[in-house]
């Protein structure tokens, strides 16, 4: 397979990094506390971040993904707060963010970021986002450059790049109750067991999003292409970690693009930074060494 020797020395360089790491991040793996931040967009609507970390610090602003909370990525904030200021939005509708009457759609979400990063002060921040959040992310790089961020971490979701990935089949016969659905969908995110009283909370914090805002969020109008552009349009540094359903996509990216440093974690779930949080912080760690706030 062309490429395969050159990520072979890839994955046993990112190997010898994650080995020589593990005692910085040891370090960094202290427990951090959040503090609330709100703050009312431009339309009026209350939005609430999880914020952690000097002020002065360099910053890393994290999305997550469709109706999930901010809180997580608590294995994140508690690592990397100990050197950067870290920020998880709530985006509208979820979490402990307001459930605004519209909105649901990516260039009003882009906005919300985009007001975030105001508030924020003036840093270029590394931006993250994972699954919905990627759209969310790419969408603000659409529509409002890249001069705001120093970097982006895009987290299993595709980027319009081909192969496009299979649609799941339709679901036959009635839906069931969204409760039921929404139950299902939270233990469908991991791989590795969690415990009962973590996928319950889960699950709650997922409902705080009304079934008909979150089916909106299901349904953004852009075109595959849109999202792709957004990414090759940049020349900021990103890491781009996926699963194994979209390791092809991920090697076009990587070479496609210079600025993309694409990774395939095996054995993990869709909430990878939860079901294998050393692993993903290493990477995460590496890169921003490398790539983002050399020191």
């Amino acid at each position: 397979m062309p490429g395969a020797p050159v990520n072979a020395m890839r994955a046993i360089r990112a190997t010898l990094l994650l080995c020589l790491l593990a005692p910085a991040l040891s370090a960094l793996a202290a427990p951090a506390r959040g503090s609330d931040l709100f703050f009312r967009t431009s339309d009026g609507v209350r939005l609430h971040a999880i914020t952690a970390g000097a002020p002065s610090a360099p910053t890393i602003v994290l999305i997550p993904g469709w109706t999930m909370p901010a809180w997580i990525f608590a294995h994140q904030i508690a690592t990397f707060s100990t050197r950067y200021r870290v920020v998880a939005l709530d985006p509208r509708g979820q979490g402990r963010s307001e459930v605004a009457p519209s909105g649901y759609d990516d260039q009003r979400r882009a906005q919300d970021i985009a007001e975030l990063l105001q508030h924020l002060g003036p840093e270029p921040a590394l931006l993250g986002g994972w699954s919905l959040g990627v759209l969310d992310v790419l969408a603000y790089i659409h529509t409002h450059g890249d001069a705001r961020v120093a970097g982006l971490l895009l987290i299993d979701n595709s980027v319009g790049e081909q192969p496009w990935p299979t649609p799941s089949p339709p679901r036959q016969g009635p839906p069931p109750p969204w409760p039921v659905v929404m139950h299902g969908f939270v233990r469908s995110m991991f791989l590795r067991p969690q415990s009962p009283g973590y996928l319950e909370r889960l699950t709650r914090a997922a409902l705080v999003t009304p079934k008909w805002a979150a089916e909106k969020l299901l349904r953004y109008p852009e075109p595959p292409g849109y999202w792709r552009d957004a990414l090759y349009g940049m020349q900021k540094p990103t890491l781009y970690i996926v699963r194994p359903w979209l390791a092809a996509q991920a090697a076009n990216v990587a070479r496609r693009d210079p600025h993309v440093e694409t990774v395939v974690m095996q054995g993990v779930g869709h909430a990878m930074f939860v079901d294998a949080p050393h692993r993903f912080d290493a990477l995460l760690f590496s890169f921003l060494q490398r790539k983002i706030w050399p020191r």
